[in-house]
C-alpha cells in the first residue's frame, strides 16, 4: 500500500491510499485484448483523422460520428444523434447508451470536432514510427477511438452488456454553436444520471491524473472615440481616440490582474480605426482608418479561464472596473460570454484518482500525481462534473501540439491508456 499526501487547495490536504493488489485474470485479458488490437485501433484513428471535422464542417462531423456509431452499434449500444435548429449551425452530438443495470453509472465524454476547418492546409494523418501526426489526432480523435476500444475490451471479457454507460461525442467542443443551456442540455442531463464522469481528452504522460480543469469564457471589448483631425488628438475637443482607450484597458488588464494563480486571459483579435466590422463567430474582421484621423472604433475579442466560478466573478468585476475608467473623449464597454464552467478539484475527484492510481501501479506504470490545472484548457467534462459524485479527465492517449500543425500522438501510449481506463471502469462497476 502506498501512502501519499496531496495538496488539493491551499490549506486542504488529502491523504492518498493507493492499494495495488495486481491484475486479476479478467483485467489481464483486457490488457491483452487492447495490445493485440492496437494496430486495428490506429487504423480506425487514421480513418477518422482523414475526415475533416472542423467545428463548422457539419457534414464532416456527421461523417466521423457515423463511423463511431457503426462501431458502437456492433457492440449493442443504443446510439442516437442529438441535433439542434439550423440557427445553431453545428452538427449536434452522438450519444451511445448501455443499460445493463449493474454497478456505478458512468458517463464518458469525447468530441468529434477539431480546430482545423476545410480550408486549413493541415488535413491528413501521417505516421513516423511510434508517432502519428494529423488534425485532431490528439485533440481528440485519439481519445474517441480509445473510448471505443475500451468498450471492445470490456465486451471481450463478457461484462459490457451488464454495465450502465453513456458515451457522448460532442460536435462543437472547439467552438460552441449556442448557449450551453441549449447545446449542452443533454450532456448535463447525462451527468445528472451518472455517478462518475470520465473525460477522454489526452493524458499528460503516464504519471499524472486530471482532477481539475479551468473554465473557458470569452469577452468582447468595444471602445469609441471622436473622429477628427489627428493634429488635435489629446486636446479637449477630440480626446484620445478609440485605439488609445482600448490599449489602456488591455494594458491595465495585464498590469493589474496578471499573477493570480489559475487566472489567465488573452486578447485574441483586435480591429480598430475609423470604421470596423467584426464577426465574433468566425473571429474575422475588417477595418479602415487613416494615420491623420483620430480612431473612432475598436473591437477586442478575448478569452478568460479560471479555476472556480468565484474566481471568474471576481475577475469580471475587476475587468469591468478597469473598463469604466475612460480616457477623455472615449467610451468603453465589455461583455462576457460564459461557455465552459470549471471542473473543481474536489475531495471525491482525488479519491477517484486514488483508484485510478491503483490501476496504474498494477499495470506497472507507477504512481500518479494530480496535474496542475494551469496546464490544461477547458473541456466538456466540466458540464458533467458538478452533477456526478466524482470525475476525472485526461483518460485518452498522450499527445502534444494541439491546435497547431505540429499536433502529434504518442502511439506507444495508446494501448496503455486504453487498457488502463478499461480496467478502471471494470473495477468501478464490480
Amino acid at each position: 500500500m502506498n501512502i501519499n499526501t496531496r495538496i488539493i487547495l491551499p490549506g486542504l490536504l488529502f491523504v492518498s491510499l493507493a492499494f495495488s493488489g495486481g491484475l486479476n485474470k479478467h483485467e489481464k485479458k483486457i490488457q491483452l485484448y487492447v495490445e493485440k488490437h492496437t494496430e486495428e485501433a490506429i487504423a480506425l484513428l487514421e480513418k477518422v483523422v482523414n475526415i475533416n471535422s472542423g467545428t463548422l464542417n457539419i457534414e464532416g462531423n456527421k461523417t466521423v460520428g457515423k463511423v463511431f456509431q457503426a462501431e458502437l452499434d456492433q457492440l449493442g449500444f443504443n446510439t442516437y444523434w442529438v441535433t439542434y435548429p439550423k440557427t445553431i449551425k453545428r452538427s449536434g452530438h452522438l450519444f451511445a447508451e448501455m443499460r445493463g443495470g449493474k454497478g456505478k453509472k458512468i458517463v464518458m465524454v469525447g468530441h468529434m470536432d477539431t480546430v482545423f476547418e476545410p480550408d486549413s492546409p493541415f488535413q491528413k494523418f501521417t505516421r513516423d514510427g511510434n508517432t502519428a501526426y494529423g488534425p485532431g489526432v490528439a485533440d481528440m480523435k485519439g481519445g474517441d477511438v480509445s473510448m471505443i476500444y475500451a468498450m471492445k475490451a470490456l465486451d471481450d471479457i463478457g461484462v459490457l452488456k451488464d454495465l450502465n454507460l453513456t458515451l457522448v461525442f460532442i460536435g462543437d467542443e472547439e467552438k460552441t454553436g449556442g448557449p450551453p443551456s441549449i447545446v449542452r442540455k443533454e450532456l448535463i442531463e447525462a451527468g445528472k444520471w451518472a455517478d462518475i464522469g470520465l473525460g477522454f481528452e489526452g493524458a499528460v504522460g503516464m504519471n499524472t491524473g486530471t482532477v481539475a480543469r479551468r473554465s473557458s469564457s470569452s469577452w468582447i471589448l468595444t471602445t469609441t472615440g471622436i473622429q477628427g483631425h489627428s493634429s488635435q488628438i489629446f486636446k479637449e475637443k477630440l480626446g484620445y481616440g478609440a485605439i488609445f482607450e482600448a490599449t489602456r484597458i488591455v494594458n491595465a488588464f495585464r498590469e493589474e490582474l496578471v499573477g493570480e494563480e489559475y487566472l489567465s486571459f488573452n486578447p485574441g483579435t483586435i480591429v480598430g480605426g475609423t470604421d470596423v466590422d467584426y464577426d465574433p463567430v468566425t473571429s474575422r474582421g475588417t477595418t479602415f482608418g487613416k494615420t491623420n484621423v483620430v480612431s473612432q472604433s475598436v473591437t477586442v475579442h478575448g478569452g478568460i479561464r479560471t479555476i472556480s466560478t468565484e474566481q471568474l466573478d471576481k475577475a469580471m468585476a475587476n475587468m469591468k472596473d478597469i473598463v469604466s475608467q475612460n480616457l477623455p473623449g472615449t467610451t468603453a464597454k465589455i461583455k462576457f460570454k460564459t461557455s465552459y464552467p470549471p471542473m473543481a478539484p474536489t475531495k471525491a475527484n482525488y479519491a477517484l484518482l486514488d483508484k485510478f492510481e491503483s490501476v496504474n501501479v498494477d499495470l506497472g506504470y507507477g504512481q500518479l500525481e494530480p496535474l496542475d490545472p494551469g496546464k490544461r484548457g477547458a473541456a466538456d467534462i466540466s458540464f458533467v462534473a458538478p452533477h456526478v459524485d466524482a470525475s476525472l479527465a485526461g483518460m485518452g492517449p498522450d499527445g502534444s501540439g494541439e491546435h497547431s500543425e505540429k499536433e502529434e500522438l504518442d502511439l506507444t501510449s495508446f494501448p496503455k491508456t486504453t487498457a488502463r481506463v478499461a480496467i478502471l471502469i471494470y473495477r468501478l462497476t464490480r
